[in-house]
């Protein structure tokens, strides 16, 4: 008989849409450990601490790619009912982050400051698993991204989408940036890698290139 336990990916995941954008707040855990985290945990928090407790996953700690209210604006609310600490984004988001909840979104948000700052190359943990950091600033200009390497998985946040990338036109906003975060930075992590955006379907970064009409391999020659 195959050992169950030997076979059990390392990382596991859902997707929990909140907010009325149904922003894709992130579940993972360490199966070897069953302590997870929330990646972009921003509304409707009962129905995340359900979803972990239906999981039977121990929250460690928040994790943030970027300071737009969808993504984090109950992050700092969150935290403090569970007591953990908040990892991300880097430090150039406290524009958004001292803003939370001060907007007309009708998303409920109160302003943090993440225990740890995050910044290209630096490592979260989360149980036994191991997530890079990667800086993808353009749609923010602290907005990160957390990549799993050995099961070929990243949370993208709104840097890139299935068939679109990341808006550009609020504040702080680059175009020019979002561009370079993702060819110079997602693609070379390789095409095998699944990718959770921040809102719609997961998609891998070969399937972008082939067919994204904003930064598809075809576009720059």
């Amino acid at each position: 008989m195959p050992d169950t336990a030997a076979t059990k990916p390392p990382i596991q995941a859902v997707i929990i849409p909140v907010t009325p954008y149904q922003q894709n707040c992130t579940l993972l855990w360490c199966t070897e450990t069953m302590r997870g985290a929330f990646v972009d945990a921003g509304g409707d928090l009962d129905l995340l601490k359900r979803a972990a407790a239906e999981h039977h996953v121990t929250i460690e700690k928040l994790l943030v790619t970027h300071g737009h209210i969808d993504h984090c604006g109950s992050t700092g609310i969150l935290a403090e009912e569970l007591g953990v600490e908040i990892e991300g984004p880097q430090e150039d988001d406290i524009y958004w982050l001292d803003r939370l909840g001060t907007d007309n979104t009708g998303i409920p948000g109160r302003p943090f400051i993440p225990n740890r700052w995050l910044h290209d190359g630096d490592k979260v943990t989360v149980g036994n698993l191991v997530l890079d950091v990667v800086h993808c600033p353009g749609h923010t200009p602290g907005h990160v991204v957390f990549v799993h390497q050995p099961s070929r998985i990243a949370m993208v946040g709104d840097v890139l989408f299935k068939g679109s990338i990341g808006r550009t036109d609020f504040p702080l906003g680059n175009h020019d940036d979002l561009i370079q975060s993702i060819t110079e930075k997602l693609w070379p992590l390789g095409d095998d890698i699944n990718f959770v955006p921040g809102h719609g379907p997961i998609s891998s970064f070969g399937q972008e290139r082939r067919t994204n009409p904003f930064v598809a391999d075809a576009l720059f020659g």
